[in-house]
């Protein structure tokens, strides 16, 4: 499965979240070789081929269901079968026409997600900011994370679409951010505070008495 706009293989970061797996579980597949062909390295790190996206989906759903070596072998006839809509394994099929469109949903918002994120030596010495801004999308994400809502983001950078902060966050966590960030974010100095905590920040400290 192919989308304009996303490589062919992709880091475990990338495929958990065009997937839906969790990362931990994303690792976990592929250290157990169940994927087979369609995993292996990328750059010295774990990666997973397009066409292993839908499997990985299947073997993480499946995990209660099949023993490991059963889900092995669903994986090899979907590889075996990539137009297939369902995934046999003996007498057994698994229907995984909604497994596909959810990959592919999620390829879509990735290909979006690279789009909409850029990257320019000239603009903040390369850190990854929306296009056509100096707004970096880590600093987007670390505020939803950090409790802010897609208003309170809109209050401090007016100009951004909900679109494009939702494509802000996806691109962090596919890329996530290496290393200590090479300059202070725009919209802190410190530590970084969700909004509703910003009016307690203001009030004096209480003193104690002995």
């Amino acid at each position: 499965m192919v989308v304009e706009g996303v490589p062919r293989t992709l880091s475990a970061n990338e495929a958990a979240c065009v997937t839906g797996v969790p990362l931990r579980q994303v690792h976990r597949v592929i250290d157990a070789g169940v994927l087979g062909r369609a995993a292996g390295r990328r750059a010295g790190s774990r990666s997973v081929h397009c066409d292993g996206l839908v499997s990985l989906r299947l073997v993480h759903e499946t995990t209660a269901i099949f023993t490991l070596d059963s889900r092995r072998r669903l994986v090899r006839y979907l590889l075996g079968h990539p137009e297939a809509e369902t995934a046999r394994l003996h007498d057994v099929s698994v229907d995984i026409r909604a497994l596909k469109d959810d990959v592919r949903a999620g390829l879509s918002r990735l290909a979006r997600a690279r789009e909409t994120i850029t990257t320019d030596d000239a603009v903040l010495s390369g850190v990854p900011c929306v296009r056509g801004t100096r707004i970096p999308a880590h600093d987007i994400a670390e505020m939803l994370s950090n409790g802010d809502d897609v208003a309170a983001i809109r209050d401090a950078w007016p100009a951004l679409t909900e679109e494009q902060i939702e494509s802000a966050a996806l691109y962090a966590r596919a890329y996530p951010r290496r290393g200590r960030p090479r300059h202070a974010p725009s919209w802190r100095s410190g530590r970084p505070v969700a909004s509703d905590e910003t009016a307690f920040a203001a009030l004096p400290r209480a003193r104690c008495r002995s």
